[in-house]
């Protein structure tokens, strides 16, 4: 046994964790972060995608042990339950969220995307989420609601 130390949506965060537990299993079980999703334990589809140093990562390809004194950005961290932010605000208007599954994922993503401070086509953006899939929606208005958000940053 280790002891992890992470900034996890900005507070401190200490646990005790084995040498092959990946980030993903810290998280859930740990933690009890919820949003991120456990799908293909094998970094395929992208649901499990977390923000690690500010750099999206999918969270079943990292060891815990991996991101000590790391920080550690999940959806719990870009909003609230009382209070959705912009890019949330955006998927409910284009009608981007279905069964919520991916939805964590899309949200950190975008706030990634978001954050980098840059105008992006539809195009750019499109293939800026290709590594997280949707069985529901299709991309066509998770793609518009990023979109919409980044336009209106340069409006």
């Amino acid at each position: 046994m280790k002891t992890l130390s992470i900034t996890l949506n900005g507070q401190k965060r200490l646990t005790n964790i084995t040498s092959n537990e990946t980030l993903l299993d810290v998280l859930r079980n740990q933690f009890q972060v919820k949003s991120v999703k456990a799908a293909c334990w094998a970094g395929d589809c992208g649901i499990c995608t977390v923000l690690l140093d500010d750099k999206p990562v999918k969270s079943c390809l990292v060891l815990a042990q991996e991101a000590m004194n790391c920080k550690i950005v999940t959806v719990e961290g870009i909003s609230t339950k009382e209070n959705a932010n912009e890019l949330q605000n955006a998927f409910i208007k284009h009608g981007a969220v279905q069964c919520g599954f991916c939805t964590g994922a899309f949200l950190i993503m975008g706030h990634y995307i978001l954050t980098q401070q840059q105008r992006f086509t539809f195009s750019e953006i499109q293939e800026m989420i290709n590594g997280i899939i949707c069985r529901c929606t299709g991309y066509k208005q998770i793609i518009e609601s990023i979109y919409d958000v980044n336009e209106r940053q340069f409006s």
